[in-house]
């Protein structure tokens, strides 16, 4: 139990050494006390002569610790739900969105409080995306489509059939929505996850698009063949240790493997599967070229074409990251595949 007497050397002691802080003071100086602690923590950065894939597993591994330790500051929550420390902030409908009703005294680290704060206001204002002329509004939990240049892609790749299309792990469900902004009379989306599924649907809905894209949670190619399946895999191997980390790694690349295994059983004759991935794995060495190939030609399936588009976001421009030399020679593709 802690207050606003709490030092941020003594805060981050305790955080090290794995004890978790229930703070009790005002939000505000908890606010302050979180940042103070961010700042003691030693950054990372890589040696010479390092390889870069065990550079980028250390600053994973450092990335982790920090999320570990600030997770050890910890606020109050009450039925409403609402954070339960003096001048905390109105913020009923992100704390509700991000942890469902809260039926007693519980507790919640102020970083997941700050992330659901920040999440809502993703949701309330919605992210532009040009190639479906139109906004995406992400749900606490899924990715925000702020990346245009692979939704460019889906929105230019020539369609194989205006029928029907499976969007393998939907998220917000931007991807389902450009293929039937497109003219697919039939989409379907999947999921594993109940928020993106829930995000979806009510994106789909806002759109106007919930009788021409359908939203299913479960079995990613939903038990049927199609001429045209869709997938936006997590684009980096690794342990997803948040939410968002869903998004972005694929422990042991197991659903990319899934969907090139399981393709070419759910493509209809003449179909085509689009594997929309990017490679920077392949430049920060954590699969290669040689791997993604033997993956497809392992599924019974061939290469039909590859569209690319170099990465355009901004870490790609940003000197400071300290993976900068990789993220500038990232390229995004989609690759069209049709069994052999």
């Amino acid at each position: 139990m802690a207050d606003d007497s709490l030092t941020a050397d003594d805060a981050y002691r305790l955080a090290v050494q794995g004890t978790a802080i229930m703070f009790t003071g005002d939000y505000h100086n908890a606010r302050q006390l979180l940042s103070a602690m961010a700042r003691r923590i030693p950054g990372g950065k890589k040696h010479d002569g390092e390889e870069v894939a065990m550079a980028f597993y250390r600053h994973r591994q450092g990335r982790s610790q920090r999320a570990r330790i600030l997770g050890s500051l910890l606020v109050p929550l009450q039925p409403g739900p609402a954070v339960a420390l003096r001048r905390a902030p109105a913020a009923q409908d992100a704390l509700l969105a991000a942890f469902g009703d809260v039926a007693g005294p519980s507790a919640v680290s102020l970083q997941d409080v700050l992330g659901a704060i920040g999440a809502h206001e993703w949701h309330k204002n919605g992210v532009r995306v040009q190639a479906l002329d139109a906004v995406i509004y992400p749900h606490y939990g899924t990715f925000a489509p702020i990346r245009n240049e692979y939704l460019d892609l889906v929105a230019q790749a020539p369609l194989p059939s205006t029928v029907l299309a499976v969007d393998v792990g939907t998220g917000t469900g931007v991807l389902a929505a450009i293929l039937a902004r497109r003219g697919v009379k039939k989409v379907i989306a999947t999921d594993t996850e109940p928020r993106a599924i829930a995000c979806a649907a009510e994106n789909m809905a806002r759109l106007g698009l919930d009788g021409q894209v359908h939203v299913l949670f479960g079995d990613m190619f939903a038990g049927i063949k199609a001429p045209l399946i869709v997938c936006n895999p997590p684009w980096l191997p690794g342990a997803a240790n948040t939410l968002l980390d869903h998004a972005v790694y694929d422990p042991k690349s197991r659903m990319l493997k899934a969907f090139l295994a399981g393709l070419g059983k759910h493509l209809e004759p003449g179909g085509e599967g689009w594997l929309v991935i990017s490679d920077l794995a392949e430049h920060l060495g954590l699969r290669s070229r040689e791997e993604l190939l033997g993956w497809i030609d392992a599924g019974g399936l061939q290469v039909v074409d590859r569209m690319e588009t170099p990465a355009r976001h901004p870490r790609s421009m940003d000197h400071k990251d300290p993976f900068f030399s990789a993220r500038t020679l990232e390229i995004t593709s989609l690759w069209r595949l049709r069994t052999r």
